[in-house]
């Protein structure tokens, strides 16, 4: 998710604070077919930086991957985007661009905004709405302004890794606007995808996760947590403390396994995302906007997105399609 879209032909810059419209890793740390992540360790409260950039006028936050830490479960990326103003004119612009081996997650805190795909799908989301889109072998997509919304933007736009059984499988859109809500003593969690207290999401799971939308209030939260589960939070808005330590937004903090009970304070209102699965047990190769095995399906996949082959369909999007160089690699 992000502001303008890249002039056409525009190449990524090396830098590990260069942010950019819906990209991926683009330095020389996210070209290798590396282990998903660091090995998993139980119950510590681990709390990384996020890095920060801009996209257009928004400011972004990327909490994963970070060098050392490159999923929880099967998450593999983590923006969170704004909050920034926004008009009828100027908005949400994120031009056509290509995906493989993923699902992306948007949700939004403040805003609206509209999800085109190679589907066909055409699909408005607002705050408390779930957009769910699945690449498989390839999809493209483009995140736009509504062309009548004015007032402040701000969401998250997460990705998942999908396995090996599903990963070359075909595209999927889908699109929940009444996700269900459990009580955690001072707050609320809204079960975007997955399980917890007794709260199922209807959305698509590839693999044993779960994403879980916080709002705190000033007190205690308990959350219950599956055992076999790694889990983070990152945190959007306000201040939460974990067994002593603050967590704010622009940080992620990695609580690891074996985890029975989670307990959250907040001393005003605050929002989070609690994100979770079982460890995510084969190696990634992240570049741009691909998550693969290995470098080839990558440069396979880019050179046909280059061609505009039928691999990744059209998008009826009054934006040029996004293009950038080759993979570094290839050079």
């Amino acid at each position: 998710m992000g502001g303008g879209a890249l002039r056409r032909g525009a190449a990524y810059g090396a830098s590990e604070d260069r942010t950019d419209s819906m990209s991926g890793p683009v330095t020389d740390a996210g070209v290798d077919v590396v282990a998903a992540s660091a090995t998993p360790q139980a119950s510590m409260v681990e709390i990384t930086e996020s890095r920060s950039g801009h996209v257009g006028s928004f400011t972004v936050r990327r909490a994963l991957p970070r060098r050392d830490r490159r999923t929880v479960g099967p998450w593999c990326f983590v923006d969170h985007m704004g909050p920034a103003a926004i008009s009828e004119d100027r908005g949400l612009d994120v031009a056509p661009h290509p995906h493989i081996g993923l699902q992306t997650v948007t949700w939004l805190l403040e805003g609206e905004a509209v999800h085109r795909d190679s589907l066909g799908t055409e699909q408005r989301i607002v705050p408390g709405e779930l957009n769910l889109m699945t690449a498989g072998h390839g999809v493209a997509h483009s995140e736009e302004g509504t062309g009548r919304y004015r007032g402040l933007l701000q969401g998250a736009q997460l990705w998942i890794a999908q396995p090996s059984t599903t990963r070359d499988g075909p595209p999927a859109f889908e699109h929940h606007a009444g996700l269900e809500t459990c009580d955690l003593g001072a707050g609320q969690a809204t079960v975007l995808i997955g399980e917890l207290g007794g709260v199922t999401s209807p959305a698509r799971r590839d693999t044993d996760h779960l994403g879980v939308d916080l709002a705190l209030r000033p007190g205690t939260s308990t959350v219950a947590l599956r055992t076999d589960y790694e889990h983070a939070l990152v945190v959007l808005a306000g201040a939460i403390r974990v067994e002593g330590k603050v967590v704010e937004p622009g940080h992620l903090a990695y609580l690891g396994t074996a985890r029975e009970e989670l307990l959250l304070e907040a001393n005003a209102s605050a929002r989070a995302l609690l994100l979770g699965g079982i460890p995510f047990d084969e190696p990634v190769l992240m570049w741009w906007n691909y998550v693969a095995r290995a470098r080839e399906e990558i440069e396979q996949a880019h050179a046909e997105w280059m061609a505009a082959s039928n691999r990744f369909g059209q998008v009826d999007s009054s934006l040029p399609r996004i293009e950038v160089a080759p993979p570094p690699w290839t050079h």
